[in-house]
C-alpha cells in the first residue's frame, strides 16, 4: 500500500491550514523525551513541528504514516566517512545528522566551508587534537598518523605544546561541537599533554570524545588503565567526558568498564559512553596501535583480521605486505553476546564509528532497531530509540543549544523526523558487501525536508545543515 500523498498545493484538499507546511498523519509516535507513545498527527512548517495533534490535521501535503513508527531523525556521534554514497546510506539508515567527532578536524571553518549547501543531511565536526597534532608536527592530517611519524612518536616539546592548546582553543572558538582525541593514535602524547587538552575543553564545557590510549598492560588488564587515565583526568580538569566504542577498546574488561562508567555518573562527572552493534571493528593497518606486541595487548592474532577490500583473512606475511602498503583492516575482536549485552546496558548509547567498508557505516541504527530490539529483544523500542535520539542530543546541548530542539518530536523542535516500519527494518550490509543499504526506513525528513520518500533516496535534496556551537569573536 503506498504510504505517501504528496499533494501539490493547487491539488490540495478544500480544507487546507495555510499554516501547515506538511502533515504526518496516522503515525505511531514516540518521542523518547516525554514517553509519548501513541497515534498522533504531527504538523510541520518552516522547518519545525508546529503541532503534535490527537485529531487530524490539513496541510499543504501530507504523508500517510498508518501502520508506521514516527521518531525523531537518529543522531550520530560518530561518523567518519564523508563521501556522496555514505551519506545517501546514512539517510537511508534513517540518520538525520552525522557528526565527526572522535578525529575531528584541524581546521573547524574549513570542514563547516566545504560542506555548506551541498548535503542532505545535517552534518558537524570537533576540533581534533590528532589533527592538530598532526599540523603542529609537520604533517597534513590524514584519517590517523603513521606509526613512524613525528605526530604518533614525538613528545611534545614546551613550544608545541603551546601550539597545540591554541589550536585547539582556537577550534573552539569558532564552533567546534567537542574536542577528539584518538590518543591510541599518538601514543606519545603524554598524560600532561591530554590533560592540558582537557584544561582546555572544560573553559568551552566541550565535551572530550575519547579513543581510548592503546593499553601497555596485558589483555586479561586491557583498557582498565586507560579508562581510569581520562575518567581522572575529567575529574580534575571539569572537562564532560566521552568515551567511543566502548566495546571495541574494552573486549573482555567492558563490563567492568560499564560498571565504572555508571558508579561516575552516580557521583555526578559529566561522562556517557557509546557502542556500535557489531562484533568486528575496523582502523588503518599503519596505525601505531600495530606496533610489536599487538597480540599480546589485543589477544588477537592474523587469522583475526580481514584486509577491508578483499576480504581476506590475514597472514603473518601478508599483515607485513599492507602494513607497508596501508589501508583499513577489519579487526574480529568480540563475541556476539558482550556486544549485545554493551547495546542493551543503561550506561551506553549508540553510534556508527562509520567507515567505508565496514558494515556499520551503513547499518548501525537499522540494527539495532531490527535485531537488538525486535529480533533479541534485549531492549525495548523506546529505549533503542532513546540510544539513538534522545542521548546523543543530551550529549551536545549544553555546547550546542540547537540540539535542545533534536532528538525529540514535540512543538518546538526541529523536523528531523525518522518515519520506519518496526516489523521490517533491518541492517543489510556485510563485512563482504558493506555499501548495502538498510531496509525499512520509509521516510526521512531533514529540517522538514523528505530526503528518503517510500524508501528511495532523493539526491537533489540537500537540507542538511551545520551543527555548530556557538562562535564566539
Amino acid at each position: 500500500m503506498k504510504r505517501i500523498i504528496f499533494l501539490p498545493l493547487l491539488l490540495a484538499l478544500p480544507i487546507v491550514s495555510s499554516a501547515i507546511d506538511l502533515v504526518i498523519a496516522n503515525g505511531r509516535v514516540m518521542d523518547p523525551e516525554t514517553r509519548l507513545d501513541a497515534i498522533r498527527h504531527l504538523g510541520i512548517t518552516d522547518g519545525q513541528i508546529t503541532h503534535v495533534s490527537q485529531t487530524p490535521l490539513n496541510g499543504g501535503q501530507t504523508i500517510d504514516a498508518t501502520g508506521l513508527v514516527v521518531a525523531p531523525g537518529f543522531i550520530d556521534l560518530h561518523q567518519h566517512a564523508q563521501d556522496e554514497l555514505t551519506y545517501q546510506l546514512k539517510a537511508r539508515d534513517g540518520v538525520t545528522t552525522a557528526l565527526e567527532l572522535e578525529l575531528g578536524a584541524a581546521d573547524v571553518d574549513a570542514w563547516y566551508r566545504e560542506r555548506e549547501g551541498k548535503l542532505p543531511i545535517n552534518h558537524g565536526v570537533s576540533i581534533g587534537h590528532v589533527k592538530v597534532r598532526m599540523m603542529v608536527m609537520g604533517h597534513q592530517p590524514s584519517f590517523v598518523p603513521g606509526a613512524d611519524t613525528d605526530a604518533a612518536k614525538k613528545e611534545a616539546e614546551p613550544e608545541d605544546l603551546a601550539r597545540l592548546k591554541a589550536g585547539v582553543e582556537k577550534g573552539l572558538r569558532r564552533g567546534a561541537l567537542a574536542v577528539g582525541f584518538g590518543i591510541a593514535y599518538t601514543p606519545s602524547a603524554t598524560r600532561i599533554e591530554i590533560t592540558e587538552m582537557f584544561r582546555v575543553a572544560a573553559k568551552y564545557q566541550a565535551p572530550c570524545h575519547v579513543h581510548l590510549r592503546r593499553s601497555s598492560e596485558s589483555f586479561e588488564s586491557g583498557a582498565i588503565g586507560p579508562f581510569q587515565e581520562v575518567l581522572a583526568t575529567a575529574l580534575v580538569t571539569g572537562a564532560p567526558l566521552h568515551i567511543v566504542h566502548m566495546q571495541a577498546t574494552g573486549k573482555r574488561n567492558t563490563y567492568e568498564l560499564l560498571r565504572m562508567v555508571k558508579a561516575a555518573q552516580a557521583k555526578g562527572l559529566d561522562l556517557s559512553a557509546e557502542v556500535y552493534p557489531y562484533t568486528a571493528g575496523m582502523t588503518d593497518i599503519q596505525a601505531a596501535i600495530f606496533d610489536p606486541g599487538w597480540r599480546a595487548r589485543f589477544g588477537l592474532d592474523y587469522h583475526d583480521m580481514q584486509w577491508a577490500k578483499t576480504g581476506e583473512r590475514m597472514t603473518a606475511e601478508t599483515f607485513a605486505k599492507y602494513r607497508k602498503i596501508g589501508g583499513m583492516i577489519v579487526l574480529h575482536t568480540n563475541p556476539e553476546s558482550l556486544v549485545r549485552d554493551a547495546v542493551a546496558d543503561s550506561a551506553t548509547l549508540v553510534a556508527s564509528d562509520g567507515l567505508i567498508g565496514h558494515p556499520r557505516n551503513a547499518g548501525t541504527f537499522s540494527r539495532v532497531l531490527g535485531y537488538y530490539v525486535r529480533e533479541q529483544q534485549a531492549i525495548s523500542l523506546m529505549e533503542g530509540l532513546r540510544k539513538i535520539t534522545l542521548l546523543p542530543a543530551r550529549r551536545l546541548e549544553k555546547r550546542a543549544p540547537m540540539f535542545l530542539k533534536k532528538g525529540r518530536l514535540q512543538v518546538g523542535c526541529d523536523a528531523d523526523i525518522t518515519v520506519f516500519d518496526a516489523a521490517q527494518i533491518i541492517d543489510r550490509a556485510t563485512y563482504l558487501k558493506p555499501r548495502t543499504a538498510s531496509t525499512g526506513i520509509r521516510f526521512v525528513l531533514v529540517d522538514g525536508q523528505a530526503v528518503v520518500v517510500d524508501g528511495k533516496f532523493q539526491p537533489e535534496i540537500k537540507a542538511g545543515k551545520a551543527a555548530r556551537a556557538p562562535i564566539a569573536e
